[in-house]
Order: structure tokens, then sequence, then C-alpha cells
């Protein structure tokens, strides 16, 4: 199943409607946005510039911060951080396509904190799906679904972004 780029219109306007509540309602100073290593890169890229947000868009890359190696492999090509040097007492919005388990959030935290202790930190995503495994979720979505086991969603880009919803195999004996 692929949809449109009218629907991922729909999302980002979402998304962004989210986003410009939670900055007012927190009351964001001069937020930085970081977008995640690939689709959170692209979703991040039309998000800077429809809020307006004054710093330059930092670009993170968590493959090295993951907690399963064991199960998804090191990740051969690990992109370049482009993070300022000193995150202390900023206000952040982290941006990511999917939200799935929250491990790649929960990474994505701890490359934050290495660089300085945040006043505050915003999450937004483009699609949260269900199977969260650990206690984390978006302050801002442009959609929530929930997938039937051996599906996964795909965002592919950066023009046009559009979503594949993808059946995987998940019979572990197949070559």
């Amino acid at each position: 199943m692929t949809n449109n780029n009218l629907e991922i219109s729909s999302l980002l306007a979402k998304l962004e409607a989210e986003l410009k509540v939670l900055i007012l309602k927190k009351g964001l100073k001069n937020p930085l946005m970081i977008g995640i290593h690939s689709g959170g890169v692209w979703v991040a890229e039309q998000l800077h510039q429809r809020l307006k947000i004054q710093e330059p868009l930092a670009l993170m890359d968590i493959a090295f911060y993951r907690d399963d190696f064991s199960q998804i492999g090191l990740h051969p090509k690990v992109k370049p951080c482009q993070l300022p040097s000193d995150m202390e007492g900023r206000d952040i919005i982290l941006i990511d396509d999917v939200f799935y388990t929250g491990r790649t959030i929960r990474a994505a935290l701890n490359e934050i904190f290495d660089f300085g202790r945040p006043n505050k930190v915003i999450l937004g995503v483009l699609i949260e799906r269900d199977g969260r495994q650990i206690p984390l979720q978006p302050d801002c979505t442009g959609c929530s679904i929930i997938l039937p086991i051996g599906q996964r969603i795909k965002l592919t880009g950066p023009t046009p972004l559009s979503i594949d919803i993808q059946t995987i195999n998940t019979d572990k004996t197949a070559a």
C-alpha cells in the first residue's frame, strides 16, 4: 500500500499545528529543531521552514547509540551529526518519521544529553504506530495507526515524500 503526497501533506499540516500549540503552551524560546536520519530529517526540513525556526536545523544519526545491534546489526553507513556543541539549557524539538518501539528516541535522547542537559525536549513524529517497548511517547503526531504483525511503515523521499506500508518476512527459518 502506498499513500500519496496529499496524505503526507495533511499529516505534515496536523503535526505542524500540534507543534505550534505546544511551542506556545510550553513557552519554548528560540528552539533548536533536530531531525533524526534519515526520514526524520526529511520531515524536520519541512517543519523547520513551516514553523520559521530561526536556529539552523540540526541533524542526528543515532546508530552508535542504539541498544538493539544484535537484532538489527550495526548500520555500516553512519551519517555525521550536525549538532551544536552545547545543548545545556536549550529548548529542543526532536523530529522523527515513525515512532514504533521507542528505542530510536531513547538513543537520540542519550546523544542529546551527551552534549548537555536541555531545558525541554518536545518530540514530534509524522506517524506513531503500535509496538512501544519503552515508556516514551510523542508529544505531537501527524497520525497514529495500528498495523498487523509482519507489516512496517517506511517513509521514502526526500522528494517526493511518500509512505509505504510493507509486509516483512517474519519466518526466521526462511533462507
